[in-house]
């Protein structure tokens, strides 16, 4: 079925916000999060953007906006259970249900969670993301419209198999005894494009806003 429109009013009439928001990677363990200051208005296929760029992902599967947590249990409405709100790429919008990203703002998906969200990447490892509105402030002009302000580590690499086949991953780099070690090395290299040895705890603000810079440039 074709995606139910934009149901949510414009946001128009208020003054253009900029939010900062905390997003981190759920069931991560060390902890792996990013502080961003994203405009408001920004339509969630913008803000999938933004993401991708700050945790390193490449962008090669599919991925969803909820306003809850879409793992959590549910409770049965009149015997059945209800479905999970989620907004999606238009051109991937087939149940009733599923709205597309490009017609909400990241303000709007704040308000309908109660101040958070979620984003889910990779629907087979499921990396998924939970969103934190901690601040709000009237946005200036000449702003960037996405850029990160703090955060640890690099995210996960792609294709990687969700956390429990990322951390086997990482032991078997840290350990040249390990039986699959050089098996290993050679995958994130491939993966990487790069020879060098694979610091799960190395990230660099910088780069990211460079390319989110970019990015924003690349519009205008």
């Amino acid at each position: 079925m074709a995606c139910m429109e934009n149901d949510s009013a414009a946001m128009g009439g208020k003054p253009e916000s900029m939010l900062e928001v905390r997003v981190e990677l759920v069931d991560s363990d060390p902890k792996i999060w990013r502080q961003l200051e994203v405009r408001g208005s920004l339509t969630l296929d913008r803000v999938h953007q933004t993401l991708q760029t700050a945790f390193g992902w490449e962008d090669m599967h599919l991925h969803r906006f909820t306003a809850d947590d879409p793992f959590a249990p549910l409770r049965t409405v009149d015997g059945q259970m209800p479905e999970t709100l989620q907004w999606l790429p238009r051109q991937e919008c087939v149940e009733t249900d599923d709205r597309p990203e490009e017609d909400l703002a990241l303000a709007q998906l704040l308000a309908l969670g109660g101040g958070a969200a979620f984003y889910e990447y990779d629907f087979g490892d499921s990396w998924l993301h939970r969103l934190e509105l901690v601040s709000q402030r009237t946005w200036s002009e000449g702003t960037s419209p996405a850029r990160v302000l703090d955060g640890t580590r690099r995210g996960p690499l792609e294709d990687s198999g969700g956390f429990p086949g990322y951390e086997e991953l990482l032991e078997a780099l840290a350990d040249p005894a390990h039986p699959d070690h050089a098996e290993s090395v050679e995958w994130v290299a491939e993966i990487t494009d790069s020879d060098e040895p694979f610091d799960p705890a190395f990230w660099d603000v910088e780069s990211v806003n460079h390319a989110l810079a970019a990015q924003a440039h690349a519009r205008n």
